[in-house]
């Protein structure tokens, strides 16, 4: 069941204490909107905590109340569990189970269309970011974002936008940013941190990765691997790749990029597909139990590189 905005707004109002989580390895939109629920519980008088299994990337402390983030649950009483920007139960990792055998209430909060509801509560819409959803929400309950706030909105519309060049950027979503911008939001400090501002691994790594660019289906699937031995060499950390997948759609030809991220398991992979609007890679997420949105959606796989890449290439090519 699909809940209201209203009904969501009540249930946040009758909760006491509670505690919010969203998918491991946090994204900017999943940190953003967790926290940014976080802030707004505090606000109003709850005791609130922002749980994520993974760490938080080194490059979002530019923002203090990322400082904010467990890793473990705490050991409270706790009346309402939350998941933000979580497309299954399974995207909270080790906390699942706990969420999923919880007798309190629960509630999911998301914006990916293949969002089950698997929540007692659920408010699930499709928009670029699950930002642009809490704040429709924050609106209609009247609750103004302060500068913290409103910094972590625009963090998540920011980055799951791709900086707003995504196709599912609507109008709605500049008027978002806007209103979020007068809110005291600073998406110049936001995009330098994100997009600009980089270590000298991310750096050399890059250049490693796009030069072992794979092209198929007469160019118009594209294929990177971001391999352990590089990343071991170079003391880089995974959280570093994010954004990888999005250069390959900037060859002419290419309508979808898949990006293979190697795990401390090397034969497990992390798959993120990226099309440019023809194709819909969330269609071939979901075959390999995966999920996300029509432009944008990911998976694991496990295999040999080799197998692993022959068999997400010859899903796409069913979509391009």
């Amino acid at each position: 069941m699909n809940n209201t905005i209203p009904e969501i707004i009540q249930k946040l109002l009758d909760l006491r204490k509670c505690a919010i989580f969203c998918h491991a390895r946090p994204d900017g939109d999943a940190l953003g909107s967790g926290l940014a629920l976080m802030c707004m519980l505090r606000f109003l008088g709850k005791e609130a905590d922002m749980v994520v299994e993974s760490s938080v990337p080194d490059k979002f402390f530019f923002m203090p109340i990322m400082n904010e983030v467990q890793h473990e649950l705490p050991d409270k009483d706790y009346d309402t569990l939350i998941s933000v920007d979580s497309a299954d139960l399974r995207r909270i990792g080790k906390f699942d189970d706990a969420y999923a055998r919880f007798r309190g209430a629960t509630i999911n909060i998301d914006h990916h269309i293949t969002n089950p509801g698997y929540a007692k509560y659920n408010l699930v819409k499709e928009y670029c970011a699950c930002a642009e959803l809490l704040t429709d929400l924050f609106k209609e309950a009247g609750w103004e974002p302060d500068v913290t706030v409103a910094n972590l909105l625009m963090l998540g519309l920011i980055t799951d936008s791709g900086n707003f060049t995504h196709s599912d950027v609507t109008e709605k979503t500049y008027i978002d940013a806007g209103y979020l911008r007068a809110c005291g939001a600073d998406p110049h400090e936001i995009n330098y941190n994100m997009y600009d501002k980089q270590v000298r691994e991310r750096a050399i790594l890059y250049g490693r990765v796009m030069s072992n660019m794979q092209f198929f289906c007469e160019g118009k699937v594209a294929v990177i691997v971001i391999r352990n031995k590089d990343m071991d060499e170079l003391g880089a950390k995974r959280s570093i790749t994010e954004g990888y997948v999005d250069f390959p759609l900037t060859v002419d030809t290419v309508e979808v990029a898949i990006s293979l991220l190697q795990q401390e398991d090397p034969t497990n992979y992390k798959v993120s597909f990226r099309s440019k609007g023809r194709s819909n890679v969330n269609q071939v997420a979901t075959e390999f139990g995966g999920g996300g949105h029509v432009l944008a959606s990911g998976c694991e796989i496990y295999g040999t590189e080799e197998q692993c890449v022959k068999r997400l290439v010859d899903a796409v090519s069913k979509v391009v």
